[in-house]
């Protein structure tokens, strides 16, 4: 496996750069991620974060309405951004001549950005119809997005959706945006990932040039965070929960695990590729094709800053009945907890990992995006080349322990989600 080379400055106002070179190609990628998510957000403003890249696109002291795009597309490269609860990514790729044009870009986005009343307007419209096509009007999602997380979180802002309650966005006004830009869009809460085929010192001196230019946010500190304690989960919570958009209900477990920096993180990250892993998944043979009790089965992992969440779901078979269902579940994972799995399926699983792993690590993009990654969570942009290494050192033993910790009846939450004539 190659080795990614790269290396890292900090700027005077606390901008973290990194710069990978590859000269395959002459093309560039330039990520800047800024350590805000959906966690970050005020009390009764759920969506502000997501809303808020939405609005980064609309203009800034230098930039008109909607050039950000037409800059991009019309020197041939793409653009996109995204936001989950503990950060906000935006990235493009361009070729290589057009560096100092990203890096402006940028600039004007971290420094210059500029939205009235009208931006705000025309964005939670857009927001309210990405909110309806991706969650209101599609089957279990809404489970998945808005009711696992508030049951399994009681204080931590994980509870919320990430795309927010129609509610609050509807409150959402330009002194919220305003004191949001000001508060986390500053060089001491970022990183600059630049990788591709460049000179060194000349993406050196374009980086001083354009994020030292302004004295605006030079020496701003960020804001100590609140700190969010979940006690644990000591009885199974059920829920029922009525959708109208499915036609056949679903039953979902669903497991609160550590921050993504623990061991158990990436062994529960095993876990679940194991119960995931298409027709060869233990779990979906059984239930699926042997017991026939479900229709389709799986399992879904996010693992954030500071908590995990691990779902099992299957959708009901005809004629089933959902307590059937669900002891058939237990039954796996109780199987699985007890005999974990054997010396072959392990080496399959570091084996897929590695794959992942030098995936990820294939093209440009993916490489800033990882160094970023790396560099804001683990505070070693260099576990790109040393992740790997993390799965090959687990255990059967502890890959059985992990289970055993965390895959309990008494610390789960049960949902079972039916439509509306059930």
């Amino acid at each position: 496996m190659r080795k990614i080379n790269f290396i890292e400055e900090n700027l005077s106002n606390g901008l973290h750069v990194i710069y990978h070179q590859e000269h395959t190609q002459p093309i560039i990628s330039v990520s800047v991620l800024y350590h805000v998510g959906s966690k970050d957000e005020p009390v009764n403003k759920t969506g502000l974060a997501h809303f808020f890249e939405h609005l980064m696109f609309e203009g800034s002291k230098n930039l008109k309405q909607g050039e950000y795009f037409k800059y991009i597309a019309s020197n041939g490269g793409y653009n996109n951004a995204y936001t989950n609860h503990d950060e906000t990514c935006y990235y493009g790729t361009l070729p290589s001549s057009k560096l100092p044009l990203i890096l402006w870009l940028e600039s004007e986005r971290m420094f210059y950005s500029n939205v009235d009343k009208k931006c705000l307007d025309i964005q939670k419209k857009i927001v309210k119809e990405e909110k309806k096509s991706r969650t209101e009007n599609h089957p279990y999602v809404e489970s998945m997005t808005e009711i696992i997380p508030s049951l399994l979180f009681q204080t931590h802002p994980y509870k919320y959706p990430i795309i927010g309650l129609s509610k609050d966005l509807d409150d959402i006004k330009e002194e919220d945006y305003n004191e949001f830009y000001h508060k986390y869009y500053i060089p001491n809460n970022a990183i600059l990932s630049i990788s591709g085929d460049f000179n060194l010192l000349e993406a050196k001196n374009l980086v001083k040039k354009y994020f030292l230019s302004s004295s605006e946010k030079k020496n701003k500190k960020l804001e100590k965070r609140k700190i969010f304690v979940e006690k644990p989960i000591e009885k199974e919570i059920f829920y029922q929960f009525i959708d109208k958009n499915s036609k056949i209900p679903a039953v979902f477990f669903s497991y609160r695990f550590p921050n993504v920096t623990s061991k158990d993180a990436y062994i529960m990250r095993i876990i679940d590729d194991i119960f995931s892993s298409g027709k060869s998944s233990p779990f979906k043979k059984s239930i699926v094709n042997v017991k026939q009790v479900a229709a389709y089965a799986g399992s879904f992992l996010e693992s954030m800053e500071d908590y995990g969440l691990f779902v099992l779901y299957a959708i009901l078979n005809t004629g089933v009945h959902l307590e059937n269902l669900c002891e058939a579940m237990d039954e796996e994972i109780d199987l699985f907890k007890e005999q974990g799995i054997t010396s072959y399926e392990l080496t399959k699983q570091q084996n897929l990992f590695e794959k992942y792993f030098t995936f990820e690590n294939y093209y440009i993009g993916g490489i800033s995006s990882n160094l970023n990654y790396y560099a804001t969570y683990y505070k070693n942009a260099n576990l790109i080349n040393e992740e790997i290494d993390t799965y090959r050192k687990v255990s059967q033993k502890e890959i059985q322990e992990v289970a055993n910790k965390y895959l309990n009846k008494n610390n789960r939450v049960r949902l079972y989600n039916l439509p509306e004539d059930y």
